[in-house]
Order: C-alpha cells, then structure tokens, then sequence
C-alpha cells in the first residue's frame, strides 16, 4: 500500500507522482493507493492495470481539474473534448472508492466540453465516488471508430483500436447537464444519483453495433435543479445506443418523451432505449416516444449486474472485483 496526503503525512503529497511510481512495477501485482482527505489539484494519468485508488470519503477528498475543450495548446489547436478530462483512467482492473472527480471549467456554452473522468478500461469499478461537472461530465470509454465532424477525436486514446469494455458504477453521485454520461462501455450504474444541473440529456451512449448491453440504470434516482420536463433520458450518439433505466425515481425535470434523437436526420430504428418500473414525477412512461420500450418484467428480468457484466471471463464487480 502506498499513501498520498496532501499535508504531506504520507508517501506521496501528489497522487500522480504515486501512480508514476507503480507503473514502474509488474503490471500483475494489485496495488494500492490510499488517499487521505484532502483537495488535489491535479490531471490524472493512469495506464497501468491491477490499481485500487482509495479515498478517505468522495466528500472529503477532491481531485479537481480544469481543462475544457475551447481551450489551445500553445500551437493553437484547440483541445477538444478528450483532452479536457480531470482524471484519465486508461486501464484494466481499476478499482476506485470514496473520490470526487471533479472538472471546475464551467458550462458548455461558456468553455465546450470539460470531463471529470474518461474511463476506458474493462473490468473497472467506482464504489461511493463523485463525479462533478457540466457537459460531458463521465466518459465511458471506448471512442467509436471514427469522429462525425472532424478527421480525429484527439485525446489519449485517438487511433487506438476500440474493443469492448465493462464498468461498474455503485452508489456514486453524476452531475451534468448536457449528455453528461457518455460512451461506448457496457456499464450499470447501481443505486447512483444522477443529477441534472440544467436542461439537456443524461446520456449520450455509442453503444458498438452487435453489443448486448450500453448503459444500464438499476435503482437510481434522477433529479436536480432543471427545469419541468427539460430534460431527456438520453440521445443516440452512434445508432445502434443502449440505455436502460430500471426500477429508477425519476424527477419531474424528466420529459414526457423521455428520449431524443440527435437529430431529426438520424435513424432510430437500431435505438434501443428502454424502461422498466420507472417510478416519480417523470415516469410519465405513456408518453414516451414511439421508438422507445417499455420492458415487460420477464424482460427487465435479464438485466441484473452479473448477467450484463460477466462476459467471457465471469466478471462480478460485487464479489470485489475479482476475476473468477
């Protein structure tokens, strides 16, 4: 166990120069990071597999950041969405607890896009942690082949080959306003707080054609500071986007539609976008839009965290994370 402290009790003052230290030891020994409370402001880079980050408590130990995607590099290139992450976590059997990830840039329509988090490994898990921010709060890993509007995504992970990836998010607290979780990962969110800081959609998911599962909501609640009816449960960034929300609370900032299309030019007859027992304000589950479903209980049945997130090799998050 190494300890980072930011009064500089512990091994480490800066938690980066912790996980530099690690990186240097074989990637098939687990090791652990414990981090006592405290504020860090930091850019985090992770690469190397098989790390736990531990915090004394998500409300106490802060890691914050502030890069956006207006913002240039000194040769005047503008950093886009991928380069403005708090915390970057590129690697296989992470586990995190008790940490706020948190990017300070502001709103979308002052700054453009500014991630807490970009998380692209399998087998990665957040228990009790925060993620705080605007547009674009939490990327879920992996990019989608290739970008809509220009020749690259930029980013630590532009031109790496996509492959599937598995997330597990238990208990945390999500905050944004415009598609604030987003991605390409299979991942449930379990008993989490997704909150609506202003209008826009909560997710944006580009789940891979031919993938089982995207996102899978079980038992959160929805709410926040929007407006009535001003925000959507999610729009397809890629076609083939899956989302489901089940046994979930939902505010009354939800819409009656509940879902969106990107735009009015885009198919959706790939979209699975789904619902079960949706309970609140916003489970107006009659209104929805045609192209979206409700589960019947048989159905919802299939989605538990084991049975989305096994895979191949049996991952169970629940059981510790551990591979049986």
């Amino acid at each position: 166990m190494i300890t980072v402290a930011a009064d500089g009790s512990g091994d480490f003052v800066r938690i980066q120069d912790a996980i530099d230290q690690v990186t240097e030891a074989p990637g098939s020994e687990h090791v652990v990071i414990s981090i006592k409370r405290g504020i860090y402001p930091e850019k985090l880079h992770l690469i190397r597999p098989n790390v736990s980050l531990i915090g004394e408590s998500a409300e106490t130990t802060i890691i914050t950041y502030g890069d956006y995607a207006n913002k240039q590099f000194p040769n005047g290139e503008p950093y886009h969405t991928f380069h403005s992450y708090t915390a970057f976590i590129g690697a296989d059997d992470v586990i995190v607890e008790g940490l706020t990830f948190e990017n300070t840039a502001g709103k979308g329509e002052d700054v453009g896009q500014a991630l807490a988090a970009y998380v692209d490994g399998d087998r990665v898990s957040f228990r009790h942690c925060r993620f705080l921010g605007h547009q674009d709060t939490l990327f879920t890993g992996p990019l989608p082949p290739k970008p809509r509007d220009r020749a690259t995504f930029g980013g630590p992970r532009d031109g790496v080959p996509p492959r599937p990836v598995r997330q597990y998010y238990e208990r945390c607290y999500i905050q944004g306003d415009i598609d604030f979780i987003f991605g390409s990962a299979t991942a449930v969110f379990l008993h989490c707080d997704i909150v609506s800081s202003g209008s826009g959609w909560v997710t944006a998911a580009s789940t891979p054609e031919g993938e089982p599962y995207g996102y899978v909501f079980i038992g959160c609640r929805l709410t926040g500071e929007a407006a009535a009816e001003t925000v959507g449960l999610g729009r397809p960034w890629r076609n083939e986007a899956h989302v489901a929300f089940l046994h979930c609370w939902l505010g009354p900032h939800v819409k009656r539609g509940g879902w969106d299309r990107w735009n009015e030019r885009e198919p959706v007859e790939a979209v699975r976008f789904v619902e079960h027992g949706s309970t609140g304000p916003g489970a107006l589950v009659g209104e929805r839009v045609p192209w979206s479903r409700q589960l019947t209980a048989e159905q919802a049945a299939a989605y538990t965290v084991e049975g989305v997130l096994a895979g191949r090799d049996g991952w169970h998050p629940a059981a510790g994370g551990a591979r049986r």
